[in-house]
């Protein structure tokens, strides 16, 4: 969103709270402080991150379900004030939000009910893009981890690699790609010619365009998320069909992950177009 905090911070508590409501108040259970350490999310921690949230300019937020190990269960923001000196000539900066969910959620719960889940957490964010995918669950800060993860991920390219706090600096108002649910605001909706403009360059039946009214929308590949595995040769053409729609406003990561080159970079981002 490239809004800052003290503009959307109300959306982001109703997000948190729709968030909550839905996978339970014990399924995040710890908090990172501002030294880095994990504090317990009991009745005060709650107090302190509601708060933080109401009156803070810009601040990062981490819930998880366990503060050890990747979890099943986060939240993860990253609120900026745009107009301050060091985001202002930064037209990269935004704030970015995330939500996790395990699979054994998609799987007891069915497709319909997270993609139902996917619009109310997006309902009160002012987004220009975002998306919710299968995605590699890694401690990708760690050494070795993104080396470990290459061949994966170019094994399964619907797979989804969160990197939100390297987004929040760089990718503006541009998109990341083409996945299960993507969702596309202003500017790219409107050079695309709006909610009309999208549908009419989407020719496959199993593609679904959304109005999700105040100019946005939710496109919708298939029924079930679906990681591809291009050893079996399913290469996701649905995912193809909607880069190539996408593709002249693609952000491109100027530094590659650790372990990966720039031109594995490269490729990972076009895996949909080259």
């Amino acid at each position: 969103m490239r809004r800052s905090h003290k503009e959307i911070a109300q959306g982001v508590i109703r997000s948190l709270e729709t968030y909550v409501r839905a996978v339970g108040p014990q399924a995040l259970g710890w908090y990172g402080d501002e030294e880095g350490d994990w504090q317990e999310l009991d009745t005060a921690g709650w107090d302190h991150i509601w708060r933080e949230l109401r009156e803070r300019n810009g601040l990062i937020v981490e819930l998880r379900d366990t503060p050890s190990g990747a979890g099943q269960y986060g939240f993860d923001y990253y609120g900026k004030s745009l107009d301050t000196p060091f985001f202002r000539n930064n037209p990269g900066a935004v704030c970015a939000v995330s939500f996790w969910l395990p699979p054994e959620y998609l799987e007891k719960h069915g497709p319909i009910r997270v993609r139902e889940l996917a619009l109310e957490l997006a309902a009160p964010l002012p987004f220009n893009s975002g998306h919710a995918s299968l995605a590699f669950n890694a401690l990708m800060e760690l050494l070795g981890v993104s080396t470990e993860l290459r061949p994966w991920c170019f094994r399964y390219p619907g797979m989804d690699v969160p990197d939100l706090s390297a987004h929040s600096m760089s990718i503006g108002t541009r998109i990341q790609g083409a996945y299960w649910l993507t969702f596309l605001g202003q500017p790219v909706l409107g050079e695309l010619g709006g909610i009309t403009g999208l549908r009419s360059r989407l020719s496959s039946p199993d593609i679904s365009v959304q109005d999700m009214g105040e100019e946005r929308a939710l496109v919708t590949l298939g029924t079930w998320p679906d990681a591809g595995d291009t050893e079996q040769g399913h290469a996701l053409p649905l995912h193809r069909e909607l880069a190539r729609v996408l593709e002249p406003w693609l952000h491109q990561r100027r530094i590659p992950w650790n372990g990966f080159t720039q031109e594995d970079m490269r490729r990972w981002e076009r895996r949909f177009l080259d």
